[in-house]
């Protein structure tokens, strides 16, 4: 009888266990859509109010959000640019609720006289000032970046390769030209199918490497420079995280063409996108020994505010790869078009030093060959972009 009562309290301790353990995260969910027209809204942050923590709608507009317990009574604001922000408490959110944010754009002329008191501002004064303003904009301590990667490759029209892995990127301030230290937390999907010969046989780029090498605040280059060659064009103002945002057109003839979305009270980089289109097999860079030659490139970073500076949230590289027989070869052999995504849900300011990291991420070798034991669950709680119907698609096919 003492050994049925000993089990049964052990049995009663353990569901005690589960239910708490299960009750640390509440988790919501939903989908973003333009109040005008019903279109999706891509790329929103959905993150709990003065913290860091938070998530990104993927290209559907859809949304996962986990939340710790502890934050149930805070609000989690949903912002996208050119949109007025909405906020809801976790506990209001419906079970897959579709949640319209309205449209906002603002009359330039007034912004522009309230940002000067002198003079209109030029576009190019604009990206100047923000220029000029990095140091102030941007952290100059060591700080944490927590966040999921997702990586596609296709040759031609069929896709060999779909990665997703988790990592933290430890950084020095954003004025040091270095790039940041990583640790590989996990790997989520990892499927590769049988590549062109040319591309199997080549040295594979770290993909985590690969996008930190591209950080235009860190490494000074590309549009944010105003140089000479860069004209500029003021398009409007926009609405984003209640402030006001300069969408500012920039083309470098005749390869390359910008847009820059600039805080019109902080002159803060807020959103930059670069692409670099190659004319008739002219390119901005010249053909590698390989036979590759790139010819097209975009780059897309975005920046959230907190605790009064501004940390990456979002990166996005993609480019076009013609690769001939040799170097001077007129003969294609095929295209092949990477894609990289980086989304950032968590940043850490605070204790940077004690703050648990081990750098272990070896730059010469591929993710999937780094990848320790799937973690389940590790990933069930781990705020990532929801997959959409086509990546989910994109996988199967290639686990097949």
């Amino acid at each position: 009888m003492i050994k049925i009562i000993r089990v049964s309290f052990c049995l009663l301790f353990l569901l005690i266990s589960v239910f708490a353990i299960g009750q640390e995260i509440i988790t919501v969910k939903g989908q973003l859509l333009d109040d005008d027209t019903s279109e999706p809204i891509p790329f929103a942050s959905i993150y709990l109010k003065n913290t860091a923590l938070g998530t990104t709608s993927n290209t559907e507009g859809y949304f996962v959000f986990h939340i710790p317990v502890k934050n149930k009574s805070e609000m989690v604001v949903i912002s996208a640019m050119g949109y007025s922000s909405v906020e809801k408490r976790p506990s209001s959110f419906l079970n897959n609720e579709q949640i319209r944010l309205i449209p906002q754009i603002n009359q330039l002329n007034e912004v522009q006289l309230s940002a000067s008191k002198d003079k209109v501002l030029s576009a190019k004064d604009i990206v100047k000032r923000a220029y000029k303003n990095i140091e102030a904009n941007y952290p100059t301590e060591p700080y944490i970046l927590e966040g999921f990667v997702r990586d596609l490759q296709k040759e031609e029209d069929d896709y060999v390769e779909y990665l997703e892995c988790a990592a933290k990127f430890k950084y020095q301030g954003s004025q040091v030209k270095r790039r940041p230290q990583i640790e590989l937390l996990g790997v989520r999907s990892n499927s590769i199918a049988e590549k062109h010969p040319w591309n199997k046989n080549q040295e594979r780029k770290n993909s985590l490497v690969d996008l930190v090498e591209d950080d235009f605040i860190r490494f000074d280059y590309g549009p944010i420079l105003g140089k000479k060659g860069w004209k500029y064009e003021i398009e409007r103002v926009l609405s984003y995280d209640n402030r006001l945002v300069y969408k500012i057109s920039g083309v470098d003839a005749p390869f390359q063409t910008a847009t820059l979305f600039i805080d019109a009270k902080s002159f803060a980089f807020v959103r930059m996108e670069l692409t670099r289109q190659a004319i008739k097999n002219r390119s901005w860079r010249r053909r590698f020994t390989n036979g590759a030659l790139q010819v097209f490139y975009n780059v897309v970073f975005e920046y959230q505010e907190y605790q009064g500076k501004m940390y990456l949230k979002y990166q996005k590289e993609e480019d076009h790869w013609r690769i001939f027989k040799g170097l001077e070869s007129g003969k294609v052999l095929f295209t092949k078009y990477p894609k990289k995504e980086l989304f950032i849900n968590n940043i850490i300011t605070e204790n940077v030093a004690i703050y648990p990291f081990k750098k272990n991420l070896d730059i010469g070798a591929s993710i999937e060959n780094q990848a320790g034991d799937y973690d389940a669950n590790f990933w069930s709680t781990y705020n990532i972009p929801q997959r959409t119907a086509k990546q989910s698609q994109i996988l199967n096919e290639l686990k097949k």
